[in-house]
């Protein structure tokens, strides 16, 4: 008689270490000089370029809004893309275009050429950033090493704007803002283009075992996954969760400084102690990886978030002196660069990798949009004449909502007739993933977790569909 087992996904898959190791490195540095140069030199640059084109500080902030909205929209082709065909091609070609595109922005005497440049900045951001390299390194370092890889890139590029907005001062008080640019402009083509164009492996790792005799192409393997994935409660819960979260902390971070000054603190003690949030992100991802290895990662986001909801709600009352100030800033900074890990430890593990891109682009979209308007509609708020303590209210609101959302547990979603494959196994034997020789059936009653586990695994491939998941094992 036949044995039913199931099958996990191999440890393994993602390709050889050293290599991802490489990828990794140089992701850590091309993501910290494309947020350095594409995004946070701006704050630097925003009243010289004002200046020069003789535009309103407004006018000029809006550009950066256009931008990051811009990325937001790109993301989710963007992520088709990285499924379909890897990083190589499209990081490389975002890094020429964004260099060429810095260059562009250093001649620009109009309003509308840079709110054109911006846009066009945008886009590439959406192509090189963290979204872009998160995919890759999801597609080519080990499960096991996932989360350290991921933590390497975030804490070197989480020192972005401490490296580049003191640089591009210095630069802009030698050089002029247009002279900045330029010099910005070739730092980032030397050191971005070659890194992404030799690095990166052109398409996503030989992760599996040549399949052979296919009904169905890749392609349609990651639309089924990528689709069951937006038919599931638990995605949308999550897409919330981050929203309501990146609304608080973009919120936060640009109207902290206004709340300490109105509470009379110095300038410089309100500038300075704002300036903790960008350390803080990188310890707080720390917090993450360390605690991770004991606790769900949904349980210690969920009691970062409510720190956060508390050190808000404590504000109106420790505020009013210089260490209540620090502790409060402190309690909210935990959890601000948080979500940057958790996000892909969350998909991955609800989805697997074989979509990754495509699902994770289609969550920041929706978050970056309301973390780009979530300022403009704090202003209004502020405007209405009762000061902050509605946007301190709104503030913890949205982290005590993504708190209970992280930790919202739903069923996986009705299964889909439609996701069946049929595929041939070769013979590999039982030591290169105990799969060798054997026949493997899917079918629409299999979960999101199940079907990715099995086009993730390497030695394994899908046969038949009918019945559930399993791995049939010959007469012996």
């Amino acid at each position: 008689m036949p044995t039913t087992t199931t099958v996990p996904a191999d440890p393994t898959v993602g390709g050889h270490h050293a290599h991802g190791w490489r990828i990794v490195a140089a992701l850590a540095v091309t993501s910290t000089i494309g947020y350095g140069t594409l995004y946070y030199a701006y704050a630097v640059l925003l009243n010289p370029m004002a200046a020069s084109i003789g535009a309103s500080t407004t006018a000029v902030t809006g550009a950066l809004t256009a931008s990051v909205l811009t990325g937001a929209l790109m993301a989710i082709p963007v992520g088709r893309w990285l499924d379909h065909h890897g990083g190589r091609a499209l990081m490389t070609a975002g890094s020429i275009t964004a260099t060429a595109l810095l260059i562009a922005w250093s001649q620009v005497h109009t309003i509308v050429q840079l709110y054109t440049v911006m846009i066009g900045i945008g886009a590439c951001g959406a192509m090189v950033l963290y979204e872009p390299a998160f995919a890759v390194i999801v597609a080519h370092v080990t499960p096991d090493r996932r989360a350290t890889a991921l933590l390497a890139v975030t804490i070197v590029a989480g020192f972005a704007s401490t490296i580049f907005m003191p640089l591009t001062g210095l630069l802009t008080a030698h050089l002029g803002w247009r002279g900045a640019l330029l010099a910005l402009a070739a730092l980032h083509g030397v050191v971005t283009v070659p890194l992404h164009a030799l690095t990166i492996r052109r398409s996503r790792p030989a992760a599996t075992t040549a399949l052979t005799t296919p009904t169905r192409p890749e392609p349609a393997q990651r639309r089924a996954v990528a689709h069951a994935a937006m038919r599931d409660a638990r995605f949308w819960i999550l897409t919330a969760t981050f929203t309501a979260h990146g609304v608080a902390t973009s919120t936060m971070t640009v109207h902290l400084i206004g709340y300490l000054l109105h509470r009379g603190h110095p300038a410089t003690f309100a500038a300075t102690s704002a300036g903790l949030l960008g350390v803080l992100s990188v310890t707080g991802r720390l917090v993450l990886t360390a605690a991770r290895r004991r606790l769900p990662v949904t349980t210690i986001v969920a009691a970062v978030f409510a720190i956060q909801a508390a050190a808000v709600l404590a504000m109106p009352l420790l505020v009013g002196t210089p260490t209540g100030a620090v502790i409060t800033i402190v309690g909210f900074g935990l959890g601000f660069g948080i979500t940057s890990l958790a996000t892909p430890a969350l998909l991955t593990d609800r989805y697997g990798t074989t979509a990754y891109a495509t699902i994770a682009g289609r969550l920041a979209a929706g978050v970056t949009i309301a973390k780009a308007g979530a300022p403009l509609a704090a202003a209004a708020l502020l405007h209405t004449g009762d000061g902050y303590a509605p946007l301190l209210i709104a503030v913890a609101t949205c982290c005590a909502l993504a708190a209970i959302g992280v930790t919202t547990q739903t069923k996986p979603p009705a299964p889909t007739p439609s996701i069946r494959h049929r595929f041939l196994v070769p013979s590999r034997g039982a030591a290169a993933g105990g799969c060798g020789g054997v026949a493997a059936s899917l079918t629409g009653s299999t979960s999101v977790p199940q079907l990715t586990a099995w086009i993730d695994a390497p030695h394994c491939a899908l046969r038949s569909s009918t019945g559930t998941l399993r791995k049939v094992q010959p007469h012996r």
